[in-house]
């Protein structure tokens, strides 16, 4: 079994190809801006041009734009190639990446938000979520934080107040989706945005 992974949810865009569990190709480039332009001849350059039978999207926190150019991709490759769709979140392919490093370590995630807020989430050494993610301000987030191993883009951010810690400046790769437990992925994805919408529609009158 192929299965196709699409990781643009924040400043990284990677790609990656597995077959049976084993990794056959993939790119990871940090693109602050620019994914649609890039994401499809990354896809494209993969063996046979990526065509798998499941794919993997990183559904976020991160990017409005980077979320929905990969849910979108992985939507219109699923209708042609008649492949399953699941999706996943950053901050948990982060997580396990940490916790690949640092193994039966609690691990928070600190990853950059929108208006000057970041995304954080405390996991246990198990690798679950020991809570939901949230978008809290940075004196916030650097309060919440009380394991010693931070991951994220705003990992050293935290550890510079957190003499004991360890920071590790990580983005989601799609190269290590198979550090993800089974139970990270989910059916019919769709965006997690990580906080709520800054415009409202108008009230009923």
């Amino acid at each position: 079994m192929r299965k196709l992974v699409i990781d643009s949810a924040t400043e990284a865009c990677s790609v990656a190809l597995f077959e049976d569990d084993v990794l056959i190709a993939g790119e990871c480039l940090t693109l602050g801006r620019g994914h649609a332009e890039r994401l499809v001849p990354m896809i494209a350059a993969l063996p046979d041009k990526g065509c798998a039978s499941v794919i993997a999207v990183d559904i976020g926190p991160g990017s409005f734009t980077g979320i929905r150019v990969g849910l979108a991709a992985a939507r219109a490759l699923g209708l042609a190639w008649h492949a399953e769709v699941v999706g996943y979140e950053s901050l948990a392919l982060v997580a396990a990446m940490a916790k690949a490093q640092h193994p039966d370590q609690a691990i928070d995630v600190c990853m950059t938000g929108g208006h000057g807020e970041w995304f954080f989430q405390p996991f246990g050494g198990d690798g679950t979520a020991l809570a939901g993610i949230e978008s809290l301000t940075p004196e916030l987030a650097i309060a919440r934080s009380t394991a010693r191993v931070i991951a994220g883009t705003q990992a050293l951010g935290i550890a510079q107040h957190r003499r004991d810690a360890i920071a590790l400046d990580l983005r989601p790769d799609a190269r290590c989706l198979q550090l993800l437990p089974p139970g990270a992925f989910q059916a019919n994805p769709r965006p997690s945005y990580g906080r709520a919408p800054d415009a409202r529609l108008p009230a009923a009158a």
